[in-house]
Parts: C-alpha cells; structure tokens; sequence
C-alpha cells in the first residue's frame, strides 16, 4: 500500500503539472485580450474628459450623466434627453428585426440542407459560407453599389414596369436592415442546420401515425429538439447586430446613428472617451444580462424546474 501511494503522488502531481500548462494559455489569452480592455473600458468610464481625446485621472460619473442628461451651459443643471435613449432602441429594434428575418430565412434553408444527401450537403454548406471568406468592409460597399439609384436592383425594377425612377432603397433603414440580415445570416443557419442534422425524423413520422397535427407535431416534436439551436442562433445574431458599426455607417450614410456609431464617434471625432466607455459597458451589460437569462432559462428548461 505504501509502495503503490509512492506511485500515486507523483503521478498526480504531473497530472496537476499537466493540467496547469494546459490551462495557462486559455488563461493568459482571456485575460489579456478580454478582461484587461474591458477594466480599462470600465475604469475610463469614470474618469473626466481630457480636451483634445484621452481621459483625465479626476472620478466622475458625468458620462453615465450623460446617457439621460444634459447639462446647461449657463447654469449647469441637468435637464432629462431622451435621444441617447432613441439611439440605443432603434439599435434594439433593428437587431430584433434582423434576428427575426434571420430566423424566418433560416428555418427553411437549414431544414432543406439537413435533408439532402450526404453527398451534396457540404457543398451546400460551402455555397452558404463562401461569401464570407470577404472581408466584412468590401461586402458592406458591394452591396450599397447594389441599391443605390442607378444600382442593378434599381435597374430591374425600373425596367419591370413598375416604377418609372428609381426607389430609395439605400441611406436609409431598410438599407441598414438589410445589410444587417446579409451580414449575420450564417450565424442562425449554421446553428439551425446542426440542430436540425441532429433530428430523428422518424418521431415526426410516429406523431403523424399517431394522429397528430402539424401543430402539434410542430410544437411537441420538432420545437423541443431545435430549441438550443434557435438561441444559440439568435445569440449570434442579435449581440453583434445591436453594437454594428459597418451597416448603418456605410448602407444608413451616417444619417441613422445606432449605438455601436454613437461609440465609435465619442473615441475618434467628439473625443469624449469617458461617454464612449460608459455607453459601451451599458452596452456590454445589457449583453450579460440577456445572456444570463437566457441560459438560466435554457437550464430551467433541461432539469424542469
């Protein structure tokens, strides 16, 4: 016994050993590239406004004040604003909408690649995340050559019939819809598509035997198995869709600010950096907070309480 406990504890001990150079890495990286920028994020949000961009070393919560104030120039007083407010449920409401056409676009997609042959399925698969191997920037201005007033879109509708000039399809929210739905649509069919692979077709069959109907069969059958793929998919959609920077810039024209736009104007031309880091952490917590509840609620759901 005492020979074989000899052996164990250095055997454990490489273990740990082990263990611990495997962990470092993961460590290291999470804390450099995540944890650090958001502390410094967290602690400028604090800080005062330095005149020509940077941050002053003073403690203020002006640029938290600032979310739903204003303050005088005469006499200093806050006065309520609702226009960050505006700016930061227009990003919301485009981000809902963008998940939702997602999700419509992707149900069918994903159900008709997970049902092809085995053969054929990678190239489908291919054929949806080719556009991707392009830079997010390039693809963004392809498509506004597309919409614009004298774009090949405008063309095909004017020579139809069905207009006579050309339709304000770019600048404007739908061109900012729109490019959100073209940016993040891969984000729910992949999902969606693994959820559906996953799916024994054959207890859909077994519930229409048994009588059921298309609801039912929808709802009892097909909507459980997919559930984990419809939120990982619209997680995927709805958190990079709400902070875009690239869709309402470039397809809105600056003309429709939306937060990740508000954001990036506080760090490069208003140089107020304190604003920009206090809108990013209610940004980032909002995040935290829908992904907390979602997952709390998906665990509800797998141990049924």
């Amino acid at each position: 016994m005492t020979a074989q406990a000899g052996l164990r504890s250095p055997l454990r001990v490489s273990k740990r050993l082990a263990f611990t150079g495997l962990l470092l890495p993961a460590v290291g990286v999470i804390t450099i590239f995540m944890i650090a920028p958001v502390a410094i994020v967290f602690v400028y949000s604090f800080l005062e406004p330095a005149r020509y961009g940077g941050v002053v070393w003073n403690f203020s919560v002006e640029g938290y004040l600032q979310i739903l104030f204003e303050r005088d120039f005469v006499d200093g007083s806050l006065q309520f604003s609702a226009d960050y407010l505006v700016i930061l449920w227009r990003s919301v409401f485009q981000a809902a909408i963008c998940t939702v056409l997602c999700l419509m676009i992707s149900v069918p997609t994903a159900y008709f690649i997970a049902t092809r042959s085995e053969r054929t399925k990678p190239i489908w698969i291919f054929l949806i995340t080719v556009p991707y191997w392009v830079n997010l920037l390039i693809r963004t201005i392809a498509l506004l050559f597309i919409l614009r007033d004298d774009g090949p879109l405008n063309k095909v509708i004017m020579m139809t019939g069905l207009t006579n000039s050309p339709l304000p399809l770019s600048y404007n929210n739908f061109a900012i819809g729109l490019g959100l739905v073209y940016s993040f649509l891969p984000f729910m069919v992949l999902p969606l598509y693994s959820a559906f692979e996953r799916f024994d077709f054959r207890l859909l069959e077994a519930a229409y035997d048994l009588y059921a109907s298309r609801r039912v069969a929808f709802f009892k059958i097909v909507l459980p198995v997919m559930r984990p793929g419809l939120i990982a998919g619209s997680l995927l959609v709805f958190i990079p869709s709400i902070g875009s920077y690239l869709a309402p810039d470039i397809l809105g024209g600056g003309k429709t600010l939306m937060i990740g736009n508000l954001i990036g104007t506080q760090f490069q031309g208003a140089h107020n950096w304190p604003f920009g880091a206090a809108l990013s952490m209610i940004l980032l917590t909002v995040t935290l907070v829908v992904l907390i509840w979602m997952a709390r609620r998906s665990a509800r759901k797998n141990t049924g309480y």
